[in-house]
């Protein structure tokens, strides 16, 4: 997306997932797009401990339940539970989940630092 775009539309059936920390990620808005933030459709499994540095985050649960550990505390997922997970607290999720992750700034996918 150049300073000249005036939109972006992408469908997640579009876009090719790969495995990242969290499970299958399909980033729909990423950072070579230059926007503001990052958004991604993610399903959750085997998600790793982790933080980031320089990223806030927001999780919209699309689909599912499950959990959320934060730090040394843990809360429940459902369908349509909104998160804000701001940078540096250790997070993951736990659970058979579809999210809507929006990242804050850009460069997420460089800001991601295991724990476990």
């Amino acid at each position: 997306m150049s300073i000249a775009s005036r939109f972006l539309r992408r469908d997640p059936a579009e876009v090719e997932p790969w495995a990242e920390t969290c499970g299958q990620i399909r980033p729909l808005v990423e950072e070579k797009d230059g926007a503001a933030g990052e958004v991604h459709h993610v399903t959750i499994e085997n998600a790793k401990l982790h933080y980031h540095a320089q990223t806030d985050e927001f999780y919209y649960v699309i689909d599912g339940q499950g959990t959320m550990v934060l730090d040394d505390e843990e809360i429940e997922l459902h369908q349509g539970v909104v998160v804000y997970v701001p940078r540096g607290v250790r997070h993951k999720a736990v659970g058979k989940l579809t999210v809507l992750t929006v990242c804050i700034p850009r460069g997420v996918l460089n800001d991601i630092h295991e724990v476990e």
